[in-house]
């Protein structure tokens, strides 16, 4: 089907949360599509800033993404993860991306918002959902650090000056994580639901246990961003293939079994955040 605007999968996704997965190979886009299908839930694919970078370019990625998007009977946007780049969100915008993260956390917060601002008019005029972050809410030590938390009041200030259409807040999750334990502070996450009046993104979801997203969705987060997990599940199916067999060479032969624990993991989410 069509690309379906962010804000239609947000409603489609309550009262559950909107899960939104990191595609860096084609086999992640396969498998989002067809696990969102399985499990009948909206889902969004991401690209990041650091997956175009890997690639050299967006293009090829960005249009494999909004092919298998559009020929998936499920509802399913593309979304551009941690840009910081403005000549990324355009080429991202005209190649017909209808949703972008604009990622000023290294700025100090007076150039964070004005160009955030910025950005974020230049995006409506195009009809194009923009998420954006407060602090170094992306950095691996940054916001999303144990002990590191969004102020509510900030939160209101900076999303009324920006015009933003969600926001990502530090709530206790980090990024790149492999162990899934971090604790999630849900008193936190109320105060900002109940104060700002955009949805809220968590990033570092990856490092969540079940139990804690499903809490963070009941207390108020709209919108799960996981990546690492999905890469540590397609490694650890890779490497099980190719550890029976050390002469195997074609990609297909162990692409293949890690693309479908993948979807495996997605359709879990998915049914998870329902």
């Amino acid at each position: 089907m069509p690309l379906v605007p962010v804000p239609d999968l947000i409603a489609a996704a309550r009262p559950g949360g909107l899960a939104a997965f990191n595609v860096i190979a084609l086999e992640h886009a396969e498998a989002i599509a067809a696990a969102a299908e399985a499990a009948k839930r909206p889902a969004i694919l991401q690209i990041s800033q650091n997956t175009v970078r890997y690639h050299g370019g967006l293009k090829p990625l960005a249009r494999a993404c909004l092919a298998i998007a559009e020929d998936s009977s499920a509802a399913l946007a593309v979304h551009l993860d941690h840009a910081t780049e403005r000549t990324l969100i355009t080429a991202a915008v005209q190649l017909g991306i209808t949703s972008v993260m604009y990622d000023g956390s290294t700025l100090a917060y007076a150039e964070n918002l004005d160009s955030t601002a910025d950005i974020a008019r230049w995006c409506h005029e195009r009809d194009v959902f923009v998420e954006a972050e407060l602090g170094e809410v992306g950095g691996k030590d940054g916001a999303h650090a144990p002990g590191v938390r969004t102020d509510p009041d900030e939160a209101v200030a900076f999303v009324a000056a920006t015009g933003v259409d969600a926001l990502a807040v530090a709530v206790g999750s980090s990024h790149a994580m492999h162990t899934r334990d971090a604790r999630l502070d849900d008193e936190l996450i109320a105060r900002l639901a109940a104060k700002v009046p955009v949805p809220l993104v968590l990033h570092g979801s990856s490092g969540v246990p079940d139990a804690g997203l499903r809490s963070a969705v009941e207390h108020g987060m709209t919108k799960i961003n996981i990546a690492t997990r999905l890469n540590v599940v397609l490694g650890e199916a890779i490497r099980e293939v190719l550890a029976a067999d050390d002469r195997l060479s074609d990609p297909r032969r162990y692409l293949g079994p890690g693309r479908a624990a993948v979807q495996a993991e997605l359709e879990r989410f998915l049914r998870l955040l329902a």
